[in-house]
Protein backbone atom coordinates (compact mmCIF):
# COMPACT_ATOMS: atom_id res chain seq x y z
CA UNK A 1 0.00 0.00 0.00
CA UNK A 2 0.95 3.45 -0.73
CA UNK A 3 2.70 5.24 2.28
CA UNK A 4 0.46 8.31 3.61
CA UNK A 5 1.78 11.05 5.42
CA UNK A 6 -0.51 11.56 8.53
CA UNK A 7 -2.02 15.76 7.69
CA UNK A 8 -2.78 17.80 10.93
CA UNK A 9 -5.59 19.54 11.57
CA UNK A 10 -6.37 23.08 13.56
CA UNK A 11 -9.83 22.87 13.90
CA UNK A 12 -12.73 24.41 16.07
CA UNK A 13 -13.56 27.70 14.23
CA UNK A 14 -15.76 26.88 13.90
CA UNK A 15 -16.58 22.99 14.54
CA UNK A 16 -19.01 23.10 12.06
CA UNK A 17 -16.45 23.20 8.92
CA UNK A 18 -13.99 21.55 10.89
CA UNK A 19 -16.21 18.31 10.45
CA UNK A 20 -16.54 19.21 6.78
CA UNK A 21 -12.63 18.96 6.77
CA UNK A 22 -12.58 15.55 8.48
CA UNK A 23 -15.15 14.74 5.78
CA UNK A 24 -13.83 15.87 2.65
CA UNK A 25 -10.26 14.50 3.01
CA UNK A 26 -11.44 11.12 4.14
CA UNK A 27 -13.74 10.82 0.98
CA UNK A 28 -11.12 12.04 -1.47
CA UNK A 29 -8.79 9.39 0.56
CA UNK A 30 -11.56 6.80 -0.52
CA UNK A 31 -11.60 8.27 -4.05
CA UNK A 32 -8.32 7.84 -4.44
CA UNK A 33 -7.04 4.59 -2.67
CA UNK A 34 -9.90 2.32 -2.73
CA UNK A 35 -13.35 1.83 -0.82
CA UNK A 36 -12.03 1.08 2.44
CA UNK A 37 -9.44 3.61 2.90
CA UNK A 38 -9.18 6.50 5.05
CA UNK A 39 -7.03 9.16 6.04
CA UNK A 40 -4.33 9.74 8.22
CA UNK A 41 -4.88 12.72 10.11
CA UNK A 42 -5.25 13.93 13.52
CA UNK A 43 -6.84 17.08 14.66
CA UNK A 44 -6.71 19.95 17.60
CA UNK A 45 -10.27 21.17 17.96
CA UNK A 46 -9.30 24.66 20.33
CA UNK A 47 -12.20 26.59 21.76
CA UNK A 48 -13.31 28.98 19.33
CA UNK A 49 -14.87 31.25 21.93
CA UNK A 50 -11.34 32.88 23.39
CA UNK A 51 -10.59 32.78 19.94
CA UNK A 52 -13.44 34.78 18.72
CA UNK A 53 -12.90 36.92 21.29
CA UNK A 54 -9.71 38.00 20.99
CA UNK A 55 -10.12 38.54 16.82
CA UNK A 56 -13.11 41.19 17.54
CA UNK A 57 -10.67 42.73 19.88
CA UNK A 58 -7.51 42.89 17.66
CA UNK A 59 -5.66 40.83 20.31
CA UNK A 60 -4.58 38.58 16.48
CA UNK A 61 -0.97 37.49 18.87
CA UNK A 62 -3.15 36.41 22.07
CA UNK A 63 -5.15 34.17 19.26
CA UNK A 64 -1.69 33.06 17.73
CA UNK A 65 -0.99 31.33 20.98
CA UNK A 66 -3.44 29.60 21.07
CA UNK A 67 -3.00 27.88 17.48
CA UNK A 68 0.73 27.95 17.70
CA UNK A 69 0.26 25.58 20.89
CA UNK A 70 -2.15 23.76 18.28
CA UNK A 71 0.46 23.04 15.83
CA UNK A 72 2.94 21.93 18.25
CA UNK A 73 0.51 19.30 19.62
CA UNK A 74 0.20 18.03 16.53
CA UNK A 75 3.70 18.08 15.27
CA UNK A 76 4.90 16.52 18.47
CA UNK A 77 1.62 13.65 18.01
CA UNK A 78 3.48 12.86 14.60
CA UNK A 79 1.97 14.94 12.06
CA UNK A 80 3.77 15.64 9.35
CA UNK A 81 2.34 18.70 7.92
CA UNK A 82 -0.15 21.42 9.49
CA UNK A 83 -3.79 22.47 8.16
CA UNK A 84 -5.26 25.26 9.41
CA UNK A 85 -8.46 24.97 9.03
CA UNK A 86 -9.87 28.89 8.92
CA UNK A 87 -9.51 31.89 6.76
CA UNK A 88 -9.61 34.32 9.03
CA UNK A 89 -6.78 32.77 11.36
CA UNK A 90 -4.23 32.81 7.95
CA UNK A 91 -3.63 36.32 9.14
CA UNK A 92 -1.26 34.36 12.45
CA UNK A 93 -0.01 31.90 9.46
CA UNK A 94 3.25 33.39 9.71
CA UNK A 95 3.72 32.93 13.64
CA UNK A 96 2.30 29.31 13.47
CA UNK A 97 5.14 28.13 10.58
CA UNK A 98 7.51 29.74 12.37
CA UNK A 99 6.75 27.81 15.20
CA UNK A 100 6.96 24.75 13.34
CA UNK A 101 9.26 22.20 11.31
CA UNK A 102 6.79 20.85 9.39
CA UNK A 103 4.88 22.16 5.88
CA UNK A 104 2.36 24.86 6.86
CA UNK A 105 -0.17 24.47 3.72
CA UNK A 106 -1.75 27.94 3.56
CA UNK A 107 -5.35 27.91 2.65
CA UNK A 108 -5.40 31.37 -0.32
CA UNK A 109 -2.87 28.96 -2.35
CA UNK A 110 -4.90 25.95 -3.38
CA UNK A 111 -8.03 28.76 -3.63
CA UNK A 112 -5.19 31.08 -6.03
CA UNK A 113 -4.09 28.49 -8.02
CA UNK A 114 -7.57 26.77 -8.89
CA UNK A 115 -8.46 30.48 -10.36
CA UNK A 116 -5.64 30.87 -12.39
CA UNK A 117 -5.91 27.00 -13.64
CA UNK A 118 -9.85 28.17 -14.09
CA UNK A 119 -8.74 31.38 -15.91
CA UNK A 120 -10.70 33.80 -13.36
CA UNK A 121 -8.16 36.35 -12.67
CA UNK A 122 -10.40 38.67 -11.43
CA UNK A 123 -12.24 36.92 -8.67
CA UNK A 124 -14.71 38.15 -5.59
CA UNK A 125 -13.73 37.52 -2.03
CA UNK A 126 -16.77 36.56 0.05
CA UNK A 127 -15.36 36.04 4.03
CA UNK A 128 -15.68 37.40 7.38
CA UNK A 129 -14.90 41.43 7.56
CA UNK A 130 -11.24 40.76 8.44
CA UNK A 131 -10.55 38.38 5.69
CA UNK A 132 -12.21 40.74 2.94
CA UNK A 133 -10.84 43.80 4.55
CA UNK A 134 -7.63 43.11 5.79
CA UNK A 135 -4.57 42.03 3.53
CA UNK A 136 -3.45 38.85 4.82
CA UNK A 137 -5.51 36.58 2.45
CA UNK A 138 -6.13 39.29 -0.78
CA UNK A 139 -1.81 40.10 -0.48
CA UNK A 140 -1.20 36.49 -0.98
CA UNK A 141 -4.00 36.17 -4.10
CA UNK A 142 -2.67 38.84 -5.93
CA UNK A 143 0.87 38.11 -5.70
CA UNK A 144 -0.37 35.02 -7.93
CA UNK A 145 -1.36 37.33 -10.49
CA UNK A 146 -5.00 37.86 -9.45
CA UNK A 147 -7.54 40.79 -8.96
CA UNK A 148 -9.41 40.55 -5.08
CA UNK A 149 -12.62 42.28 -5.45
CA UNK A 150 -14.57 42.70 -1.76
CA UNK A 151 -18.40 43.60 -1.19
CA UNK A 152 -19.75 46.56 -0.27
CA UNK A 153 -19.26 48.20 3.34
CA UNK A 154 -22.55 47.69 3.73
CA UNK A 155 -22.69 43.52 2.15
CA UNK A 156 -19.46 43.24 4.03
CA UNK A 157 -21.39 43.65 7.21
CA UNK A 158 -23.95 41.33 6.18
CA UNK A 159 -21.54 38.87 5.16
CA UNK A 160 -19.71 38.70 8.15
CA UNK A 161 -23.12 38.99 10.67
CA UNK A 162 -24.47 35.54 9.18
CA UNK A 163 -21.12 33.55 9.31
CA UNK A 164 -20.51 34.52 12.84
CA UNK A 165 -24.38 34.57 13.87
CA UNK A 166 -25.47 31.91 11.62
CA UNK A 167 -23.43 29.51 9.80
CA UNK A 168 -20.75 28.98 12.91
CA UNK A 169 -23.73 27.69 14.90
CA UNK A 170 -24.88 25.83 12.41
CA UNK A 171 -27.94 27.67 11.40
CA UNK A 172 -28.60 27.64 7.42
CA UNK A 173 -31.24 30.17 6.54
CA UNK A 174 -32.53 30.58 2.82
CA UNK A 175 -33.15 34.63 3.92
CA UNK A 176 -29.12 34.68 4.41
CA UNK A 177 -28.83 32.28 1.04
CA UNK A 178 -30.85 35.24 -0.98
CA UNK A 179 -28.47 37.71 0.80
CA UNK A 180 -25.02 36.31 -0.37
CA UNK A 181 -26.83 35.92 -3.41
CA UNK A 182 -27.55 39.30 -4.36
CA UNK A 183 -24.19 40.03 -3.08
CA UNK A 184 -22.57 37.72 -5.96
CA UNK A 185 -24.68 39.51 -8.04
CA UNK A 186 -23.31 42.38 -7.09
CA UNK A 187 -19.59 41.25 -7.65
CA UNK A 188 -20.79 40.30 -11.02
CA UNK A 189 -21.50 43.12 -12.10
CA UNK A 190 -18.10 44.76 -11.12
CA UNK A 191 -16.46 42.07 -13.16
CA UNK A 192 -15.67 38.90 -11.08
CA UNK A 193 -15.27 35.93 -13.12
CA UNK A 194 -15.22 33.59 -9.95
CA UNK A 195 -16.49 33.48 -6.52
CA UNK A 196 -13.86 32.39 -3.47
CA UNK A 197 -15.95 31.73 -0.67
CA UNK A 198 -13.04 32.47 1.50
CA UNK A 199 -14.60 31.65 5.06
CA UNK A 200 -14.93 28.20 5.51
CA UNK A 201 -18.31 28.00 6.62
CA UNK A 202 -19.85 29.61 3.63
CA UNK A 203 -19.62 26.82 1.58
CA UNK A 204 -22.65 25.36 4.23
CA UNK A 205 -24.25 27.93 3.01
CA UNK A 206 -23.90 28.58 -0.68
CA UNK A 207 -23.50 25.54 -3.30
CA UNK A 208 -22.79 25.84 -7.30
CA UNK A 209 -26.39 25.92 -8.00
CA UNK A 210 -26.35 29.40 -6.01
CA UNK A 211 -24.35 31.20 -8.44
CA UNK A 212 -24.38 31.94 -11.83
CA UNK A 213 -20.52 32.47 -11.45
CA UNK A 214 -17.91 29.45 -10.45
CA UNK A 215 -17.79 28.98 -7.12
CA UNK A 216 -13.80 28.17 -5.10
CA UNK A 217 -14.89 26.92 -2.57
CA UNK A 218 -11.19 27.42 0.14
CA UNK A 219 -12.91 24.44 2.32
CA UNK A 220 -12.64 21.55 -0.59
CA UNK A 221 -9.69 23.32 -2.15
CA UNK A 222 -7.57 23.17 1.10
CA UNK A 223 -8.71 19.54 1.82
CA UNK A 224 -8.05 18.38 -2.00
CA UNK A 225 -4.28 20.27 -0.92
CA UNK A 226 -3.64 18.45 2.36
CA UNK A 227 -4.65 14.86 0.45
CA UNK A 228 -2.48 15.99 -2.31
CA UNK A 229 0.27 16.26 0.32
CA UNK A 230 -0.50 13.20 2.51
CA UNK A 231 -0.08 10.76 -0.92
CA UNK A 232 2.34 12.68 -2.39
CA UNK A 233 1.22 14.10 -5.51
Amino acid sequence: MPRQAVIGLIGGMSWESSAEYYRLINQQVRDRLGPLRSAKLLMYSVDFGPVEQAQHAGRWDDAALILVEAARRLEAGGAECVVLCTNTMHKVAGQIQAAIDIPFLHIADSAGQAAVDAGALKVGLLGTAFTMEQDFLKARLTSMGLTVLVPDAEERQAVHRIIYDELCVGVISEASRQVYQKVIESLTRRGAQAIILGCTEIGLLIKPEHSALPLLDTTVLHAQAAVAFALGE
